[in-house]
C-alpha cells in the first residue's frame, strides 16, 4: 500500500478506487447525479443524455488516479473475465494529444466476438460483438485502467455472457415479487433485489514448488500424488492460528479488495491444509457477481507477490477436502424489508411464509436446473464425496420452520417457540439469544435464519450461473402464487389453499437430517428426488421442455441461446478431462517414468555391488522385481490411456463425447494414476521428479 493509504483508517480508504455513489454525487451536476442514480437503484431506464457528462467525470477522476485507459469489463462463458484495453488518447492537429472519453465509448464497445464460446451461435468469420455499459455496477481503477462492468452480446443479438441473464433474472424476480407485495398491502416498495453473499475457499502453495508441477500449472489440480503421512484427520488446521506468510497474504488481500469497494469480512484457515477462507458481506446479486470475479483474480494476483500460488480448481488434492463456494442468498425491498426473515412469529407472517413456500415448490419443481448450474468437471470430484453436499436437491429448514410448514398442510396453527437463551452457566459469560434452527452444513439448500444457503457451487465458478437461475425459478412460482391471488374472491381463503397444495406437493424435499449418509440416497429415491452424479447427466437437462419454456417466459434466453449454453457446458467438460488426460501422459512418459527406470537401475546396480562383495541381496532383489512389475504396468496404463485420447477422436457428437471422456477417459486416468501414486511410495524422494503432497501441503 501507498504511505498515504497506510496513514489512513479502512472507513477512509474503502471504495476510493470506485466511482461510486460519493464521487458521483461530488463530479456530476445535481440533474444528471440523480438520473444515474435511479437507473442504478430503481433500474430504470438511462438516459442517454447524459452519457457524455458521466463519461467526461468518469474519465477526469480516472486520470487523477493514474488511469491511463479504459476497459470494457465483460463476464464470456469461461468461468472468468475479459477486458481490451484502449487509451484515452485522442492525436490533434500540432502532433500532440489530448485525453478524450465520450458518451458513446462509455455505452458500447466492440470486442472480437468469434473467439468466445458461442455455442454454434455465431460462425468463427462472424467476429463484431456488444459491450455494453452496465450503470448498476459502479466502475473502478486498477493498474492504470478504468475498468467499466458491463454486458456482452454478439452482433445478431445473442446473448453471450454470464452477467446479462442475471440482470435480466433480477428483473423479473422483481416484478412479481412485488405483485406479492402489492396484494399484502405494500405500496412502498418499488424494487426487490436478490442480495448475495458467496463464501469463497482456496488454497495456497509455494510458488517454486507450484512451477515444478505441470499438473498444477495446466490443469490447475495434482493428477498424480500418494496420500502423506498427515492430512486433515486431527482436524488442526480448521479456525487455527494463521502462519504468518498467509496472515501477511490475508492483510494485503483484503486492502487491495478493500479499495475497490469489496466487502471482504471474515477470513480463516478452513479444513484441510494449505485451505482458507474468504467472506464477504451482502450485496446486490449483479454486485456480488461482480465482486466475486474480483476477488478470485485478486486473490491469484497477490498470492504471486507472497511467492505464492492460489488454487480456486474444486480438487486440487485428493484425499482432502475439496473447495467451494457457499451462495448466501436473500430477497429484500428498497424500503427495508428482507423477505426471507420469519421474525419471532413465522407462523404469523404470512407474507414471509409466501415466499418460503415460493422457494420450497422452485426448488423442487426445478430441482434438476439448480444441480447443473454447479454443474462441471472439476465440481464433479467434490458433490456427494462427504466433504460438500450431495448431487441430491433438498432443502433444510430446521425444526421450527419444520413444524410451521407441516401446520400449513394440516391447517392446525401451532404456537411460535418462545426465544431461548443459551446459558454457558459460568457466572462470567453473559447468556444470550438462541438461534431458532441449528446449521446443517450437509444440505445443499439451506436456511440460515434469514436467507438461504447454496452450498452445491465449486470455488472457480462464476456465481452469475446459479443466481440467475435461481431468481427464474423463484420468479416463476411467484408469478403463479400471484395469478391466483389477484383472481380470488376471497384473498386468505386462497392463500391457505395455496399454502396447504404448495406443502403437500413438495414437502418431500425438506429433509433435516444427514445428507451425507447412504441412507439418504434411498430415502430420496424413494421421494422421487434425482440425483444426478455426474456433469454428464444432469447437462441434457437444460432443453427439456419445462426448462426451456421457463426461461423462454420471462425472456431470460432464447431456446437458440439455451441450446448454445448446453453445447459450451458439453464442450468444455470434454475440453477439461482432455487437457487432463494429455497433461498425465506427458508427466508419466516424460517424468515418473525416467525417474522410476532410474531409480530401479540404481537398486540393481546396488545390488550387483553388494553381490560381487559376497553381500546379502534380498531386500534389493525384492523391491527391484517389484518396481519393474510396477513399471509394466505404469507402461501399460499409459498406453491404454493414450489410445483412449485417439479413440475419443472419432465422436463427433458432443453429448456422446462428454460420456466417453467421463466413462472411458477419466476411469483410463484414474488407472494411470493409481499405479503411478503406488510407486510414488517406493520411490526415493531424491528421484521423485516433482513435489509430493507432503511438500505442497505443508510448505507455506
Amino acid at each position: 500500500m501507498s504511505e498515504q493509504i497506510k496513514s489512513q483508517g479502512v472507513a477512509d480508504y474503502f471504495g476510493c478506487n470506485v466511482f461510486n455513489d460519493t464521487v458521483m454525487k461530488e463530479r456530476l451536476p445535481k440533474n444528471v447525479y440523480k438520473s444515474l442514480k435511479r437507473t442504478r437503484e430503481l433500474g430504470t431506464e438511462l438516459d442517454r443524455e447524459i452519457a457524455d457528462i458521466v463519461a467526461n467525470a468518469m474519465k477526469d477522476w480516472a486520470i487523477e488516479k493514474g488511469a491511463t485507459h479504459y476497459t470494457h469489463w465483460f463476464q464470456p462463458m469461461t468461468n472468468i473475465t475479459a477486458e481490451k484495453h484502449d487509451s484515452f488518447i485522442s492525436p490533434t492537429s500540432d502532433g500532440k494529444v489530448i485525453m478524450e472519453f465520450s458518451g458513446k465509448e462509455l455505452i458500447k464497445g466492440e470486442p472480437d466476438a468469434s473467439s468466445f464460446p458461442s455455442g454454434g451461435l455465431r460462425s468463427t468469420f462472424e467476429a463484431r460483438g456488444y459491450t455494453a455499459w452496465d450503470p448498476t455496477s459502479c466502475a473502478f481503477v486498477k493498474d492504470n485502467t478504468l475498468y467499466i462492468p458491463t454486458a456482452f452480446c454478439s452482433y445478431s443479438g445473442e446473448v453471450l455472457d454470464k452477467k446479462t441473464p442475471l440482470l435480466r433474472s433480477m428483473e423479473v424476480l422483481s416484478e412479481q415479487a412485488l405483485r406479492i407485495l402489492r396484494l399484502f398491502g405494500n405500496t412502498t416498495a418499488t424494487r426487490v433485489v436478490t442480495t448475495v453473499g458467496p463464501e469463497q475457499e482456496y488454497f495456497l502453495v509455494d510458488k517454486k514448488l507450484y512451477e515444478k508441477r505441470k499438473d498444477l500449472i495446466f490443469s490447475g489440480r495434482t493428477l498424480f500424488g500418494a496420500k502423506p503421512p498427515k492430512g486433515q484427520e486431527m482436524e488442526d488446521h480448521y479456525f487455527g492460528s494463521l502462519k504468518q506468510r498467509v496472515a501477511d497474504y490475508m492483510k494485503e488481500l483484503d486492502e487491495e479488495l478493500w479499495k475497490l469497494g469489496v466487502c471482504a469480512k471474515t477470513k480463516h484457515n478452513e479444513v484441510a491444509p494449505a485451505q482458507h477462507e474468504l467472506a464477504p458481506i451482502f450485496s446486490t446479486s449483479n454486485i456480488a457477481a461482480d465482486h466475486n470475479q474480483l476477488t478470485m483474480e485478486m486473490m491469484k494476483k497477490i498470492a504471486l507477490k507472497h511467492g505464492l500460488v492460489c488454487l480456486l480448481h474444486e480438487k486440487p488434492f485428493a484425499g482432502v477436502n475439496g473447495s467451494g463456494k457457499h451462495n448466501n442468498w436473500s430477497m429484500s425491498t428498497n424500503d427495508g424489508q428482507n423477505l426471507l426473515d420469519p421474525g419471532d412469529s413465522p407462523m404469523e407472517n404470512v407474507q414471509f411464509l409466501t415466499f418460503l413456500c415460493a422457494v420450497i415448490k422452485g426448488v423442487h419443481e426445478y430441482s434438476d436446473l439448480l444441480r447443473l448450474s454447479v454443474a462441471s468437471a472439476g465440481n464433479d470430484h467434490r458433490l456427494g464425496a462427504n466433504e460438500a453436499p450431495p448431487a441430491i436437491i433438498s432443502i433444510f429448514l430446521g425444526d421450527e420452520l419444520t413444524q410451521v410448514v407441516e401446520s400449513l398442510e394440516s391447517g392446525e396453527m401451532i404456537k411460535s417457540n418462545e426465544k431461548k437463551e443459551f446459558v454457558i452457566n459460568v457466572k462470567a459469560i453473559p447468556n444470550f439469544p438462541k438461534d431458532n434452527t441449528d446449521r446443517n452444513r450437509t444440505s445443499p439448500f439451506a436456511f440460515t435464519g434469514n436467507k438461504f444457503e447454496f452450498r452445491m457451487l465449486g470455488s472457480s465458478d462464476s456465481i452469475s450461473c446459479a443466481n440467475f437461475i435461481l431468481n427464474t425459478i423463484i420468479a416463476e412460482e411467484l408469478c403463479q402464487f400471484a395469478d391466483r391471488l389477484e383472481k380470488a374472491d376471497d384473498f386468505t381463503a386462497e392463500l391457505n389453499k395455496i399454502f396447504r397444495e404448495t406443502i403437500k406437493e413438495h414437502k418431500q424435499i425438506i429433509f433435516n437430517g444427514n445428507n451425507y449418509s447412504s441412507e439418504w440416497v434411498v430415502e430420496a429415491a424413494k421421494r422421487g428426488l434425482p440425483n444426478y452424479t455426474s456433469t454428464v447427466d444432469v447437462l441434457p437437462q437444460y432443453i427439456v421442455e419445462k426448462n426451456v419454456k421457463l426461461f423462454e417466459k420471462f425472456k431470460i434466453f432464447t431456446e437458440a441461446e439455451i441450446h448454445s449454453r448446453y453445447e459450451i457446458l458439453l464442450d468444455n467438460y470434454s475440453k477439461t478431462i482432455n487437457i487432463e488426460a494429455l497433461t498425465m501422459i506427458e508427466m508419466a512418459r516424460k517424468e515418473i517414468l525416467p525417474a522410476v527406470l532410474e531409480y530401479t537401475k540404481f537398486i540393481c546396480d546396488t545390488m550387483a555391488s553388494k553381490k560381487a562383495a559376497g553381500v546379502a541381496t534380498t531386500v534389493e532383489e525384492k523391491l527391484a522385481n517389484k518396481l519393474s512389475a510396477l513399471t509394466v504396468s505404469l507402461e501399460d496404463a499409459i498406453c491404454v490411456l493414450e489410445s483412449k485420447v485417439i479413440e475419443v477422436k472419432n465422436i463427433s457428437d458432443a453429448l456422446e463425447m462428454a460420456k466417453f471422456y467421463r466413462n472411458e477417459v477419466f476411469a483410463a486416468m484414474q488407472s494411470l494414476r493409481g499405479v503411478a501414486d503406488e510407486l510414488e511410495t517406493m520411490v526415493s524422494e531424491k528421484f521423485w521428479p516433482f513435489p509430493t503432497y507432503s511438500e505442497l501441503l505443508f510448505n507455506v
